[in-house]
């Protein structure tokens, strides 16, 4: 990670901590991907010196999964939207802030997409944002949850509409295990930084 991270981190989850000294703070990632008709093509086993074949569509429908993700215990919180928006980010803040008990405060971070900055975004009172420093996806584990998707469950497939899509996406999120998302999001710094 880079080190202005690490110490920004620790800062964020204390100041969270000695503002809402009587809730547990938990510290989540945050990302939204696209997917849909137009897909894209992953690594394949294939014979060497031969293009493996597969299905393509090139239609431009798509939907937009919104995640939040927990590395530490694997908790997640998903949503599927038919775009990316100041009003969508804010209905998966509020949905979001709604799964939380009542003795949580959640930490999310996230980059800074200009939905995620905007003045108008609704940010619920038991989230707190944490902006990742720019350009630099590698630091959102949730990067890599995308990528799983894409790689096991969405690529080479043609949907039909965007209900199609929607229940595709759907289906590959509720296979996403909390074992899983810890494996795949519990990069070794996060781990050190929150001790």
């Amino acid at each position: 990670a880079r080190p202005g991270l690490k110490k920004e981190l620790p800062a964020a989850l204390a100041q969270a901590a000695q503002a809402h000294p009587d809730k547990r703070i938990a510290l989540y990632f945050q990302d939204e991907a696209r997917f849909g008709q137009k897909g894209r093509s992953c690594r394949r086993w294939w014979l060497r010196g031969l293009r493996p074949t597969g299905p393509v569509d090139q239609r431009y429908t798509f939907a937009y999964a919104f995640a939040a993700i927990e590395p530490i215990t694997g908790r997640d919180f998903c949503l599927v939207l038919p775009a990316v928006s100041t009003a969508a980010m804010s209905e998966f803040l509020r949905r979001f802030a709604a799964t939380l008990s009542d003795d949580e405060h959640a930490v999310m971070a996230l980059d800074g997409a200009g939905w995620h900055v905007s003045n108008a975004l609704a940010v619920p009172s038991n989230v707190t944002l944490l902006r990742l420093p720019p350009y630099s996806p590698e630091l959102n584990p949730v990067e890599r949850v995308w990528l799983h998707l894409r790689e096991r469950h969405l690529s080479h497939r043609v949907h039909e509409d965007y209900a199609a899509i929607v229940d595709a996406v759907c289906d590959a999120i509720c296979r996403l295990t909390p074992e899983r998302l810890r494996s795949l999001c519990g990069y070794p710094w996060i781990r050190e930084v929150i001790g």
